[in-house]
This record gives C-alpha cells, sequence and structure tokens, in this order.
C-alpha cells in the first residue's frame, strides 16, 4: 500500500490525480495528501467526502518555508510509522489565464507578443501580471524544491521513494522549433530550470533508492492549458499515473513524456511515450 502526497489539487490535473488514485483499491493505495492553498474547492471537497478518509487535504503554501514546516507534522502524524511513498509535485503557474489557443490566436493574427526581455504583455491587459520571470520562477521552481526538501525524511521512510516533478515538451531545447510561436517565455525558461532541478536531485539521490525523474502530462484542457487543447485533464492523469507507476531507476533525472494512442505523430503533441530530449 503506498502513500501520495500531490500539490496543487483543487482543480485542474492536480484534482484529476487525486481522482484517478481514488479509482484504486486502499489495498493499493493508502492515504492521499492533497494539498492547496486555501480551503478545497467544491470538486476536491467531493472526493474528500468520497474518499472514506483515504484523501486528506492539507493547507499549504508550496512556495513558503514556514508554511511547509507547519504542514510536516501534521503530515507525520496522519501516516503514523508509515513513510510517504510518492510525491508528485504538479503545482505550477504561467500566462494562460484565457489558455495558450487564445494566446496563439492573437500573435497569428498580428498582435504584439510578450518578449524575453520585457517579460509583459501590451496586448493582454486583461491577464493578471503572474508571468514576470522571477514570479513564475518561485512557483515552478522553487515550491518543488522547497516541498521536496521539506517532505524528504518522510520520503526516506517510505517502500517507494518516488518523486515525481509535473514538466511539459515545452521546456525541451530539442522542441523549440515548433513552440517557438508560443508566446510564453518565463513558462519554458522556468519549466527546463525545474528539468535540471529534477535531475540534480535524482543524480543525488539515486544511490539511496530514490526515483526523481519528472513527467510531461501532455496538453491538457486545464486553466492553463485552454479550452483548445486536445487532452481532457482525466486523460492527463491517467497516462501520467501509468508512466509513474511504471518508471525505474532508467528514468533518473529524466523527463517521461506520456503515451497516447491516436497522438503518436502530433505537430508538438506527439505522445509517444519514452524520453523527451530537453
Amino acid at each position: 500500500m503506498s502513500n501520495y502526497l500531490i500539490t496543487g489539487t483543487s482543480k485542474g490535473l492536480g484534482l484529476c490525480l487525486v481522482k484517478e488514485l481514488l479509482k484504486r483499491p486502499a489495498s493499493s493505495v493508502g492515504l492521499i495528501f492533497a494539498t492547496t492553498r486555501s480551503a478545497p474547492t467544491p470538486a476536491l471537497q467531493k472526493a474528500i467526502d468520497e474518499s472514506s478518509g483515504r484523501v486528506v487535504n492539507i493547507i499549504v503554501d508550496p512556495t513558503d518555508l514556514e508554511s511547509l514546516r507547519a504542514a510536516l507534522p501534521v503530515v507525520e502524524k496522519r501516516l503514523g510509522d508509515a513513510g510517504l511513498d510518492v510525491l508528485i509535485n504538479n503545482v505550477g503557474t504561467g500566462p494562460f489565464a484565457n489558455g495558450i489557443k487564445n494566446m496563439y490566436a492573437s500573435v497569428l493574427s498580428g498582435g504584439k507578443k510578450k518578449t524575453v526581455l520585457t517579460q509583459e504583455y501590451t496586448d493582454y491587459d486583461h491577464l493578471p501580471n503572474r508571468d514576470n520571470l522571477a514570479d513564475v520562477f518561485n512557483v515552478n521552481v522553487m515550491s518543488v524544491q522547497n516541498v521536496t526538501t521539506a517532505f524528504l525524511p518522510l520520503l526516506e521512510k517510505g517502500e517507494r521513494k518516488k518523486v515525481v516533478n509535473m514538466s511539459t515538451t515545452v521546456s525541451s531545447f530539442a522542441y523549440q522549433d515548433v513552440f517557438v510561436r508560443l508566446p510564453a517565455p518565463a513558462y519554458k525558461i522556468t519549466k527546463a530550470a525545474l528539468n535540471m532541478l529534477t535531475l540534480q536531485w535524482g543524480m543525488e539521490y539515486r544511490d539511496k533508492g530514490f526515483t526523481i525523474f519528472g513527467v510531461s502530462p501532455g496538453w491538457c484542457k486545464t486553466d492553463m492549458g485552454g479550452e483548445g487543447a486536445n487532452l481532457e485533464p482525466e486523460q492527463g492523469a491517467e497516462a501520467a499515473m501509468k508512466v509513474i507507476d511504471a518508471a525505474g531507476k532508467e528514468e533518473v533525472g529524466r523527463m517521461v513524456n506520456i503515451r497516447l494512442e491516436g497522438f503518436e505523430d502530433g505537430p508538438g503533441d506527439r505522445y509517444q511515450g519514452g524520453v523527451v530530449p530537453w
């Protein structure tokens, strides 16, 4: 029986990961710690209420070390003598309030796009100003560093010792010819940094029994992905969990793509499985 902790579970992919795990019997999946920054959304609360005590909400700010220090003993108490088996660092941010498709459409129709130098929009004043490089780095990179460090003692007690960092093929150096017109440099830069952070953690802890790696869950219809995405978040969550279950020592430090039949040869959305050449 494995115990999980997932960050960013209020909605979207994180919520779907919680629901995906709840499909499994209690003999396979024990406790699922679902972290949120504030009180659970109605959708998450429903999952909690129907979980027979298996889903435990932890309110914590993953970018704040003091908040994480306060959460650690709460999780530890619920686990008792058991450890944490799988940590999924899912929380992330990007300048996608109206979805990637709308951003693409504006740029392609002649609208001005954001540049690496300014990190600002001129034609997207209706979007929240959350794509400042430092702010995005804090969420996409530092939160992963903070959460992994905070819960490391409980992971060391776990049997599976898996740490999964949700990344994206958009961060791949090798794929930039495909994604060059996506006006989201801060998102690309910080996710590329996350990939290196994953590699550093993976190399340092592989001899201690840990399997630390990244997963690209595909372009999902979430708040960030928008309605123009080609996957439902449930599809991304199910495919991501298959990767997480199957990953072994050969995946340490790497970013692994999901595999979905019918999506093997899409333009930039190739869900072929295997390691992404980031």
